[in-house]
Order: C-alpha cells, then sequence, then structure tokens
C-alpha cells in the first residue's frame, strides 16, 4: 500500500501545516473539521502495523502535551500558542483514535 503511504505522508504533512496556519491566523471553528478528516486520514493510511505502538505512544504524549501546554502558553501575547495547541489536536485525536481501534481489532483477531 505504498500510494496509501505517500497519500498519508503528504496529508499528515498539510494538516500540521494547516493546523500551525489556522491557529496563528485565528481561524475559526467552522475550519476545524478540515483538520480532523486530515487526522482520520492519517490514521487510516499513514501508520503501518509495525509503526503502531510507536504512533500511539507518541500520539498519546502529542494529545497531552498539547491540551496542557496550550493552556499553559496561551497567555504568549506575539502568536496564540493555545489556539495552535488546539488545531493540532484536532488532527492527532482523531488519528490516534483510528490507530487504537485498528490495533485492537487486530489483536482480538489474533
Amino acid at each position: 500500500m505504498k500510494g496509501g503511504n505517500q497519500l498519508g505522508g503528504w496529508a499528515f504533512l498539510a494538516g500540521v501545516l494547516l493546523a500551525v496556519i489556522f491557529g496563528m491566523f485565528g481561524v475559526g471553528a467552522e475550519f476545524v473539521w478540515v483538520l480532523v478528516l486530515i487526522g482520520l486520514l492519517v490514521g487510516l493510511l499513514n501508520v503501518t502495523e509495525k509503526e503502531t505502538n510507536s504512533f500511539l505512544m507518541s500520539g498519546a504524549v502529542l494529545i497531552i502535551a498539547s491540551a496542557f501546554g496550550g493552556e499553559i502558553l496561551g497567555s504568549i501575547t506575539y502568536v496564540d500558542l493555545g489556539s495552535v495547541f488546539n488545531m493540532l489536536l484536532a488532527i492527532f485525536v482523531p488519528a490516534t483514535i483510528v490507530v487504537a481501534v485498528k490495533h485492537s481489532f487486530e489483536l482480538a483477531r489474533n
């Protein structure tokens, strides 16, 4: 599934760039669904079975750090880092959930 991995890789890169741009320029919540869809694509296409444990661990850490970091660093006046972290959450939460569900089905099947 090399084509899927390439699409997932580009979706990941585009999603992170869009999250930073959306967060920095205060794009409203009406565009968050775009990031959620990108996160779903990343979770479905970009993570192989071999990468699952690493992705779940790093995804969980990133989600926790973004959630708490957004609160702590949200007070920086030049750039709204809290908004950037929230936009990153819109990508990584769905991606991590999809990979965790796929992994759970794989464990149940074996």
